[in-house]
């Protein structure tokens, strides 16, 4: 059964960094791309980054790029995301996703909040 357990999300000032956690099982990690999503209240579900099972290439929305940094740990089942020079809108909560054999998978999500 697949599980993703995400962590790290919190209350930080503009310009702050936080650097969320996800942790997996429940399948064979290494072998699958892993990607970060968010959802901000009203709106839809967006693509933050993207991470290859090696961890050798990367993918960022617009939004993020410059500031976010996606990487993994296959030896502990792993992902991160590491957020500096935060801003309100990346206010959200965050999600770790991995799609297996066309069915994508969520965790519970961790709510990020920017504000002064």
């Amino acid at each position: 059964q697949v599980q993703l357990v995400e962590s790290g999300g919190g209350l930080v000032q503009p310009g702050g960094s936080l650097r969320l956690s996800c942790a997996a099982s429940g399948f064979t990690f290494s072998i699958y791309g892993m990607s970060w999503y968010r959802q901000a209240p009203g709106k839809e579900r967006e693509l933050v980054a993207f991470i290859t099972s090696a961890g050798d290439s990367t993918n960022y929305a617009d939004s993020v790029k410059g500031r976010f940094t996606i990487s993994r740990d296959n030896a502990k089942n792993t992902v991160y995301l590491q957020m500096n020079s935060l801003k309100p809108d990346d206010t959200a909560v965050y999600y770790c996703s991995v799609r297996i054999a066309f069915v994508r998978a969520w965790g519970q999500g961790t709510q990020v909040t920017v504000s002064s």
